[in-house]
């Protein structure tokens, strides 16, 4: 008995699809850091093949993003200015995303990995019938097809997912922050601002916004300079005492392994790794962390690395720049007395240089 022939995959003709979208994320008018890293690695595909690059803002009262993503790079803004989306609501922002990709059809479109990319994404590619790479970490386009490649960690890091969309567009993918570097900005640059109307009254959207009540605990790990980051090591929530301290002599915030995480020691939003964010911060502190490669993907691209640790087989060891063995609860403490005696004397700022002028600084104080 022979096996039955397969039908040859039929080829389809997606000419009319062209150019690489960004959407653009934002909360009361600031921009998401992970809307510019993903101009800068769409632009790079966009060049590779041939292609124009543009951004997508939808909101209200935010023309000023349009211009910003041109100085990071989009040829091209796509503009949607109406009340209704003042505030994210999935139905509108859903609505206005898919009616620009039904009108101007790019063939790739990236959104970040974030709580309100993942949302808008899933709305949009049920809407325009596509698919979507979920939490890609890297990104590559090939020159003939323009098949995207967006693939991901899987099977706790030891192995690399790919996924393609090879009978449907836009290829749509969500990207994890933090995994791509944001390109210089450069205000010179010039493009097209194109405006769009929404199509969608108040009146049509199901959900409507009662009351908006900020998060009670925001940890921004993403745009952290420098992150000061616990483990198992630690041995339980009181030791995250210390590493607060410390976040809080270095100008810093505190970050945490999936263990300790798990066992309930500090909320997720700390969370670094596979499983929480990734993170590029200009130094990294690694405390109690024992680096499992879960962990490592997260922080790794990270400028410098210093782990302090007991155990001098523990694997971070090896991915740091610099590795202290010892007792950390010695080392910690002795660190922040250190720090708050050089700061006392002036020798230290207790925030890290933000680029901001003196007569700046005395603005933003008073």
């Amino acid at each position: 008995m022979t096996a039955p022939e397969m039908a040859p995959e039929t080829v389809v003709d997606f000419s009319d699809h062209r150019g690489i979208w960004v959407y653009v994320q934002h909360r009361g008018g600031e921009a998401a850091p992970v809307a510019w890293q993903l101009l800068g690695i769409g632009r790079e595909m966009a060049q590779q093949i041939g292609v124009p690059v543009a951004g997508v803002v939808l909101g209200h009262q935010v023309r000023h993003l349009c211009d910003q993503a041109i100085s990071y790079g989009a040829d091209t803004v796509y503009y949607i200015d109406d009340p209704v989306l003042e505030r994210y609501r999935t139905q509108p922002y859903a609505h206005g995303m898919a009616s620009l990709i039904r009108k101007h059809k790019p063939e790739v479109v990236l959104y970040g990995s974030t709580i309100h990319g993942r949302d808008v994404a899933g709305a949009v590619a049920t809407l325009v019938r596509t698919g979507l790479a979920a939490d890609a970490t890297q990104l590559s386009i090939e020159e003939a097809g323009h098949l995207l490649h967006a693939s991901r960690p899987d099977f706790g890091g030891k192995l690399m997912s790919t996924i393609l969309c090879k009978r449907n567009r836009p290829q749509m993918a969500t990207c994890r922050p933090g995994v791509f570097s944001v390109p210089e900005a450069d205000s010179s640059r010039t493009g097209k601002v194109i405006k769009e109307k929404l199509g969608l009254k108040e009146g049509d959207v199901l959900t409507q916004v009662v009351e908006f009540i900020p998060e009670s605990h925001h940890v921004d790990l993403s745009n952290a300079e420098i992150i000061v980051s616990g483990g198992r090591g630690l041995g339980g929530p009181k030791a995250f005492d210390m590493l607060f301290d410390l976040a809080d002599a270095v100008g810093g915030v505190v970050g945490a392994s999936r263990a300790a995480v798990m066992a309930g020691w500090i909320p997720y939003q700390h969370q670094v790794g596979q499983t929480g964010q990734t993170v590029r911060p200009r130094i990294y502190i690694a405390c109690g962390i024992s680096g499992a490669i879960q962990h490592l993907v997260g922080m790794q691209d990270s400028d410098v690395i210093i782990a302090i640790n007991s155990d001098a087989d523990a694997p971070i060891l090896k991915t740091a720049d610099y590795a202290i063995v010892g007792d950390m609860f010695e080392i910690v403490p002795a660190l922040v007395r250190k720090l708050r005696e050089m700061r006392l004397e002036g020798v230290v700022s207790p925030t890290v240089d933000d680029g901001m002028s003196a007569d700046e600084e005395e603005q933003a104080s008073a």
